[in-house]
């Protein structure tokens, strides 16, 4: 269904960007998707259609019209996946780097949910045709397990859990910088970039509450590897809370570094530990996987140093 949206510009607004004036109105949609709306004259001002370098003023009526989103068949890749367990209910999966978790604009093929369909073909419909059986996500490049669910009986005790904070998720990080403390805690919220929609950041208002507990395990010199453990799931949180503490993970371009060390493509993160109550069972289950041997060098070779 398509979503028809009405602004008044105010003083406060005078001179902005069109496409940062409704970027700013709608944290949801990305900048770059608001430009394409206002070229395809989805987007008009006083009635007219106008560019997005047009300087909003002060009484400008401004009409944002969103087409619903195109529903794509998902197409069952036969795609080799690290399965740790599996039943009629949930099957938990060792993602590793580089595997997008859910198609998306950009990534419709080679993903998990791919090679999942292919796998056990039902999974739960709970987030429509692109996320099938997604009850939570880990970003491209960050390794580990997630768990997914076959039906929506499961999808929904599993994201019951989620809310009330009972799943464990503990993940490994190598971050830059020496810890000033061996453990701590991050409680800062977490909401889109002010200036880049694309990146998240700690923000003063309008932010989503975000906690991350850390501990360090091993210091290598200008390097710390911790463990982190979620008691929330904001996107990109352990990322953003660590480049918040001035501690950047290894390999993070978007919130570290521009140059990657180690020659690392993609942030140094892997959920290892993850803890759920079985969604019809009830019994309480923990699995663990190693790090994958990209990070496992990393680390013997620091250690080689130290």
């Amino acid at each position: 269904m398509e979503k028809i949206s009405y602004y008044r510009v105010e003083e406060g607004n005078a001179g902005e960007r069109l496409d940062v004036f409704l970027a700013k109105e709608n944290p949801e949609l990305s900048r770059s998707h608001i430009q394409k709306l206002i070229t395809g004259e989805q987007v008009t001002v006083n009635g007219d259609p106008v560019r997005s370098s047009y300087r909003v003023k002060p009484g400008d009526e401004v009409v944002l019209r969103v087409p619903p989103p195109r529903e794509l068949e998902v197409v069952p890749e036969n795609i080799p996946l690290d399965i740790y367990y599996e039943d009629a209910d949930v099957v938990v999966v060792n993602k590793p780097r580089g595997m997008v978790v859910h198609p998306a604009e950009g990534n419709y093929s080679g993903t998990l949910v791919n090679a999942l369909l292919f796998h056990c073909r039902d999974l739960s419909g709970v987030n429509g045709i692109m996320r099938p059986g997604i009850v939570h996500r880990l970003d491209k490049d960050t390794s580990g397990l997630i768990m997914v669910a076959k039906n929506d009986l499961a999808h929904l005790e599993l994201a019951r859990q989620l809310k009330e904070r009972r799943v464990t998720r503990r993940y490994i990080a190598l971050a830059h910088g020496n810890f000033a403390e061996d453990r701590g805690t991050v409680d800062a919220p977490i909401g889109r970039h002010p200036r880049d929609r694309q990146r998240m950041a700690v923000v003063s208002q309008g932010g989503r509450h975000a906690v991350t507990h850390y501990r360090v395990l091993e210091r290598f010199g200008p390097y710390t590897l911790l463990e982190l453990r979620l008691e929330t799931g904001r996107t990109h949180q352990i990322r953003v809370h660590m480049a918040y503490l001035g501690h950047p993970l290894v390999g993070d371009l978007k919130y570290g570094p521009s140059r990657p060390h180690f020659d690392l493509q993609g942030q140094f993160l892997h959920a290892a530990t993850l803890g759920f109550h079985h969604p019809r069972e009830g019994e309480y289950m923990e699995f663990t996987a190693p790090l994958p041997g990209e990070l496992q060098d990393i680390l013997a070779r620091l250690k080689e140093k130290s």
